[in-house]
């Protein structure tokens, strides 16, 4: 009996710091894509007429912001890997 309730204490662990982990990587990784949107759009708008320069550096402004809420959410997660 304690050889089992210790087996499931431990996979339950195993089982929380995975999902943790997973979600580090993932939110890691929607902030390098959001960064990279963000440069595609400032060199958008270096190539860009003047109407549409102002919507390419909003769009980029907008990335910019999501990738540091990606990137501190991830941080966040990495935190609590192994609580």
């Amino acid at each position: 009996m304690k050889k089992t309730l210790v087996a499931t204490a431990l996979l339950f662990s195993l089982g929380a710091a995975f999902a943790q982990t997973t979600t580090t990587v993932k939110e890691g990784s929607k902030a390098a894509g959001e960064k990279v949107m963000q440069g595609k759009e400032n060199v958008q708008a270096a190539a860009a007429s003047e109407p549409k320069k102002t919507v390419h550096k909003a769009k980029a402004t907008q990335h910019k912001t999501s990738a540091a809420a990606h990137s501190q959410a991830a941080s966040a997660a990495a935190k609590n890997i192994g609580k």
